[in-house]
């Protein structure tokens, strides 16, 4: 999991995951999105790939990106968590 809240502390990579999460995408499609190099984005992807953010496939010449739901749900659940207990303490220890 800490993987994944690194990956997500970068700006460029919560945008490239809001990109996939309209549809999925190839690195070329994702790069033209941005002002940075193409080396850069596959970088980016890497990370998001070793955070399990992300998942490849291989269509003919190109790898296309999609988001991995799984791992995306695993952090909101995690936050949520959090949020939850703050500040509650079981009716035991009143």
């Amino acid at each position: 999991m800490n993987d994944a809240f690194k990956a997500l502390s970068d700006p460029t990579r919560r945008k490239i995951l809001q990109l996939l999460k309209e549809r999925d995408l190839s690195a070329g499609d994702i790069a033209e999105q941005f002002n940075i190099s193409k080396p850069s984005i596959s970088h980016h992807l890497n990370i998001l790939k070793q955070a399990r953010l992300v998942c490849d496939e291989r269509h003919g010449q190109s790898i296309i990106y999609s988001i991995n739901m799984s791992v995306m749900q695993e952090a909101l659940s995690w936050f949520l968590g959090m949020i939850g207990n703050k500040g509650e303490t079981s009716h035991d220890e009143r």
